[in-house]
């Protein structure tokens, strides 16, 4: 199974957007596909104590254990992913060990076009995650109402969604 997460909290989100797109590409791939959407299931922040043992913390746990690979969408916030997602895997550690792990980010400008790597080098060093070296980083000119209008970025979301398949199918 491939769990796509949507990080932004925002209901107009352009992440959102690509993560849909993904989840369409696998689903028209025959993808055994889950979705978790942090704006419709909230999560608590991390206090390293009972945070850990909210419903929405667990059934999140238990996507991503099941998952053989995980497709990230997040915004792009002060040079950085979101908040949401660091909190995410914060609360969710451990479950992240040896997966695949894609991401697409979505910015307001083209300098943080690197804003994937702190969250990339931590999934690698303290979970020993497999980064799909095909991220997608895509501007708001890219999108149109709810689609993404630019076809180099449909282009790389395809391409990182059958990245991601290759590597979760070549790790099983």
């Amino acid at each position: 199974m491939i769990l796509v997460i949507s990080a932004s909290l925002n209901p107009g989100s352009r992440s959102r957007i690509l993560a849909n797109a993904a989840k369409s590409l696998l689903e028209n791939d025959h993808q055994d596909v889950a979705t978790f959407d942090l704006a419709q299931t909230p999560l608590p922040f991390c206090d390293g104590a009972s945070a850990y043992g909210d419903p929405n913390v667990i059934e999140l746990g238990k996507l991503i254990e099941a998952a053989n690979a995980i497709i990230i969408a997040s915004p792009v916030y002060n040079f950085d992913v979101n908040a949401a997602i660091k909190n995410a895997v914060e609360l969710t550690g451990k479950k992240w060990t040896g997966k695949v792990v894609a991401m697409m980010l979505a910015a307001g400008g083209a300098g943080s076009y690197m804003s994937a790597m702190g969250l990339a080098n931590s999934l690698m060093l303290d979970f020993r995650c497999f980064i799909v070296p095909r991220f997608v980083y895509a501007l708001g000119d890219a999108f149109e109402g709810n689609e993404i209008s630019d076809e180099n970025i449909q282009a790389r979301v395809g391409q990182m969604v059958q990245e991601t398949i290759r590597l979760a199918e070549a790790l099983k």
